[in-house]
């Protein structure tokens, strides 16, 4: 059994189903400090091109979520938990209009997690 590198909570879940409903399929890139800092940052899926110096860490609700590989080896030892908070961030997130912004909360993992999480993928 993985240990996923990314998860979210309850107050961010809602969100995204909102975001869903309004605009179909989404995908998560975690910003990696242009516009609004380091921030988890949500698209359709399809309107922000994944490079190939992306990664992908895992997903949430059903998103794939990516970060450039520069700055995972920043985060490779750390658990990522997507929240949300009120105000608006200066990114192109879609949850922005909504008064709201993603974050991300990061921790290390566990000497016991760690042989265990969940590989990245291309």
């Amino acid at each position: 059994m993985f240990v996923e590198r990314v998860s979210v909570t309850d107050k961010a879940r809602a969100v995204i189903e909102q975001l869903r409903q309004q605009h179909g399929e989404l995908m998560f890139h975690q910003s990696g400090g242009c516009c609004d800092g380091s921030a988890p940052m949500c698209f359709a899926k399809g309107d922000f091109l994944v490079g190939s110096r992306d990664l992908c860490l895992g997903e949430i609700e059903g998103c794939k979520f990516y970060m450039a590989a520069d700055q995972f080896e920043y985060y490779k030892n750390s658990h990522i938990v997507v929240d949300v908070s009120k105000g608006r961030g200066s990114s192109f997130s879609l949850e922005i209009p909504l008064g709201l912004r993603f974050m991300a909360v990061s921790r290390l993992f566990s000497d016991e997690e760690l042989p265990n999480v969940r590989p990245c993928s291309s």
